[in-house]
């Protein structure tokens, strides 16, 4: 769903998912139901399909109410405004590019989302920021751009963040991703898979970290 950086190679047009018609993708379901998010023209930009996306939040109940929610590499911030429409009580979106930054604070503001906050930074660099201060969150969501393979990365680094019972959403079009997951401390709560696109819903499992740190 998101902005790659300029040091990033670029996907082939071949591995990349369409972009939304006309440039904007709508909120599926919750208080904003139905309105457009603009999608930005920046690199490695694609946001989440919808039905992706509907099957994610159907995996987490529909509602996020009282949830603290972070989305890394927020790209068109469908994800992060998604949860906040369905009820979360802090979202916290992170997009390196200032330009999409910029794009999902403006809509925030539209939509009236005052429980949404967004940082211009990178991804990992942010998340090291959070856990030094202490931040736990009940659901992240982890969705870089394809080309940059981040994902064991920034599952290495929303480890500490993550609240006890917390789920992390991963989306990538590597599927082979899945089997380090286990030996990295993670469980697979949910998996699917639309076309080119293999994502989860993933728990932490504290005793395959702790046997993997000290074997």
């Amino acid at each position: 769903m998101k902005s790659q950086s300029p040091g990033h190679r670029a996907t082939s047009p071949s591995a990349r998912p369409r972009r939304a018609h006309g440039g904007e993708v709508r909120i599926i379901g919750g208080l904003f139901k139905r309105s457009k998010l603009a999608v930005p023209d920046l690199p490695g930009l694609r946001p989440t399909p919808d039905r992706v996306r509907e099957t994610v939040f159907n995996w987490l109940g529909q509602t996020l109410a009282g949830l603290r929610v972070l989305d890394l590499y927020a790209g068109s911030g469908a994800l992060g405004l998604e949860a906040a429409s369905r009820g979360a009580a802090s979202v916290l979106l992170i997009e390196q590019h200032p330009r999409g930054a910029a794009a999902i604070t403006a809509a925030a503001q539209r939509l009236g989302a005052t429980q949404v906050q967004v940082r211009a930074a990178d991804a990992l660099a942010a998340t090291h920021g959070l856990e030094r201060a202490g931040e736990r969150f009940d659901v992240v969501f982890i969705d870089p751009p394809y080309a940059s393979a981040q994902q064991l990365a920034a599952l290495r680094a929303v480890h500490p963040v993550l609240a006890p019972q917390g789920l992390v959403y991963v989306e990538t079009d590597a599927a082979e991703l899945f089997d380090a997951l286990q030996a990295e401390g993670w469980d697979t709560w949910r998996r699917g898979r639309a076309g080119q696109v293999h994502f989860a819903l993933l728990q932490r499992n504290t005793a395959a970290a702790h046997s993997a740190q000290n074997p």
